[in-house]
């Protein structure tokens, strides 16, 4: 029962929820977290959980970090906030540009600042749709992205997005917006057929799918390194390198959507590091301030830089940007979140722990509940079944995951439950006694979710 007056009380009252059956939220109310340090939050009863989702996959160097807080307040006495519109800049975020520029792939060379992911996504659709028309080819305008893959829920990335979830009801996804197969083995494999064949038979439906269309109507092609938000799911052997001489081959702008694996996730700085991928676009977030501040980048190439350029001139501006653009403060938070990145070794440190977690988890597949075990470096995921041979899902969706996320939120834990799929991605300065407790909290609740189940 919700005490009239409480935060509890006064959350159901006048709040509505991302990502939250809104109904049940009526009844069930909030877990309303009150602070935070190192890899722990706590609650306002003072129970203490381990975030091993480094809250949505992004707090990189853990909660209460003096240094972001010092970052952010000095740059708050010296200048609050400024724009970039109309010639303006700031030290900050002129520092935080060259900085990407220098640490990410070559062939990117410009930065874009937004607040979020979703308007990351959302510029790149737009700056696409603004050079092809600058260099008269005004047909391509389609992009191809993957079922399952998650971009961001405004109404440009939502129709990136592939999860139903974020499409239905919201009349998405727009026209012009085309969804290939998920690049997951053990879910869209076919009997008998090997991985080199299941990625050879990705390149078929993506060049019929292609063909279809029309190479010269499609703009981009749009993937997470690893799709994280879609049940977290590492692309088979050769997948990359297939995708990326599709889209050459057909003249198609390659986008990596980082905004997940960027700055450490996988043990390497990116993604892209990790599976050698060469984008014409790269879209930053999330671990770029470890989410202290809201803040997203897109880089792209000096290919796409100078015909915009050109056009702006014609035009007279870009009409494109947001109040935070550049954003001084965030700029300064996220110099500063990059600093202790690099200082402390925490890339280095993701791939040191990885096979602690990969392979602690793996411990767990042959429990009957659990279907598969995957991920890379401090990104994984066990997807529960309600048949192991068969490899069926629950029914209804959901259930399972729902009962062992409320008991591993009992037993001071948070994942993230993704349908029946636990998600694992805790704070790259986790140590192993770190991951060792995460390993044992998640075996205690599945033992007790396979007990609800009646297993």
């Amino acid at each position: 029962m919700l005490q009239p007056n409480s935060n509890h009380a006064r959350d159901v009252a006048y709040m509505l929820h991302p990502y939250t059956n809104a109904q049940a939220h009526c009844e069930a109310g909030p877990l309303i977290i009150k602070r935070g340090e190192g890899v722990n939050v706590f609650d306002d009863q003072g129970k203490s959980y381990i975030e091993a989702m480094a809250g949505l996959w992004s707090v990189a160097v853990g909660f209460g970090e003096e240094r972001l807080v010092e970052a952010a307040t000095a740059q708050l006495k010296e200048l609050p906030y400024y724009h970039t519109f109309s010639h303006k800049s700031n030290e900050p975020a002129i520092n935080l540009a060259e900085r990407l520029v220098q640490m990410t792939p070559d062939r990117l060379s410009k930065v874009f600042f937004t607040n979020s992911g979703s308007e990351a996504n959302d510029t790149v659709i737009k700056l696409l749709w603004y050079y092809n028309n600058a260099i008269g080819k005004p047909q391509r305008k389609k992009f191809i992205a993957r079922k399952r893959g998650y971009h961001g829920i405004t109404i440009g990335a939502g129709s990136l997005t592939g999860l139903p979830v974020n499409q239905a009801c919201f009349d998405l996804p727009l026209p012009g917006f085309l969804h290939t197969t998920c690049p997951h083995y053990y879910r869209e494999g076919k009997p008998g057929e090997s991985e080199s064949d299941f990625v050879l038979r990705l390149e078929h439906e993506l060049e019929a799918l292609i063909a279809s269309e029309g190479a010269d109507t499609i703009a981009g092609f749009i993937g997470e390194p690893l799709m994280a938000a879609g049940g977290v799911v590492p692309p088979p052997f050769g997948y990359w390198a297939m995708v990326q001489k599709v889209c050459r081959n057909h003249g198609i702008m390659l986008i990596a959507d980082e905004v997940i694996t960027g700055f450490g996730r996988l043990g390497t700085m990116f993604g892209s590091n990790f599976y050698d991928i060469d984008p014409d676009v790269m879209v930053l977030s999330k671990q770029l301030t470890s989410s202290y501040q809201p803040l997203a980048a897109v880089l792209i190439s000096n290919e796409l830089f100078a015909p915009i350029a050109t056009q702006t001139a014609e035009i007279g501006v870009l009409g494109h940007g947001f109040t935070g653009s550049g954003h001084p403060v965030a700029t300064a938070v996220a110099l500063e979140n990059l600093k202790i990145i690099e200082e402390r070794s925490l890339v280095e440190n993701c791939a040191a722990l990885a096979p602690r977690l990969q392979e602690g988890l793996r411990v767990f597949a042959d429990d009957p509940l659990v279907g598969e075990v995957r991920g890379e470096g401090l990104i994984a995921a066990v997807e529960l079944v309600a048949d192991k041979e068969a490899r069926a899902p629950f029914d209804p969706a959901g259930r399972a995951g729902r009962i062992l996320n409320q008991h591993a939120h009992d037993n001071g834990l948070i994942i993230r439950a993704i349908g029946d799929t636990i998600a694992f991605c805790p704070p790259l300065i986790a140590t192993q006694g770190d991951i060792d407790a995460i390993l044992e909290r998640f075996g205690k609740s599945l033992d007790q979710t396979r007990e609800d189940l009646g297993r």
